[in-house]
């Protein structure tokens, strides 16, 4: 703000004020507040503006009025006065809901980042729980497949057995089964506990790794099986 924008606004804030004042009830207030956007325009502040009303009606109350005279006009002087300030409080008005709504931005900008840090914790530990459970199914996958191409050795083996068995005598029959039952019955016997573990940590992971298992334990329980029926016809004791 100038000099010269101050010194022009107080010139016209009295001619209005004067006319304001002559008018008497029928005065428009229109004058006023277009004053008052004026004062915005060139950045006063209530304050200030008071100071040039005061100037003004200074001017416009000559020292010889009447106490009465002189009140009326400082009524209707102070009714143009507070629709002069209209503008400039509507300005503070807006600067402090535009404040208060940057605020309440900020707020939900900090409680957004809040969420936001949340949602990537969870989303990191989802992918380390996903992460962990994969290497888990991979192992038990790896795992299971060992098995599975150990029994099918085994049985390979058991085949292999009881081929030679069937060519041996009698004395040489019971010698090998006797073998066949210490060796690879106690192996299958080791697949057979080691698959019945494997299945209840699964169970609830891949329902094709459980079925596989299942396949497998059922091959190994089938190899028992033959080996019992082997180890009854041929007078052993002892059972799988």
């Amino acid at each position: 703000m100038s000099e010269s924008q101050l010194s022009q606004l107080s010139g016209h804030y009295l001619t209005a004020l004067r006319t304001h004042l002559e008018q008497g009830r029928q005065a428009s207030l229109l004058p006023a507040h277009e004053l008052g956007i004026e004062a915005v325009n060139i950045g006063l502040e209530t304050l200030d503006l008071a100071k040039v009303h005061h100037q003004a009606l200074e001017a416009l109350i000559l020292p010889d009025c009447s106490p009465i005279t002189r009140d009326e006009m400082s009524l209707r002087a102070e009714v143009f006065f507070t629709e002069a300030i209209v503008p400039i409080e509507r300005t503070h008005r807006s600067a402090l809901e535009a404040d208060a709504g940057l605020q309440q931005l900020q707020e939900r900008l900090g409680q957004s980042t809040l969420d936001l840090a949340e949602s990537d914790r969870d989303l990191k530990q989802g992918i380390t729980e996903r992460m962990t459970a994969e290497a888990a199914l991979e192992s038990s996958k790896r795992i299971s497949g060992e098995l599975l191409q150990e029994s099918r050795v085994l049985e390979q083996q058991l085949k292999d057995m009881t081929r030679q068995i069937l060519a041996a005598d009698e004395v040489e029959r019971k010698k090998m089964s006797l073998q066949l039952h210490d060796d690879i019955g106690q192996a299958l016997l080791g697949i057979h506990m080691r698959l019945l573990t494997l299945k209840k940590e699964v169970a609830t992971r891949h329902l094709g790794l459980t079925q596989e298992i299942a396949i497998t334990q059922r091959l190994v329980e089938a190899a028992v099986k033959t080996i019992n029926q082997f180890a009854h016809e041929f007078g052993i004791p002892n059972e799988i």
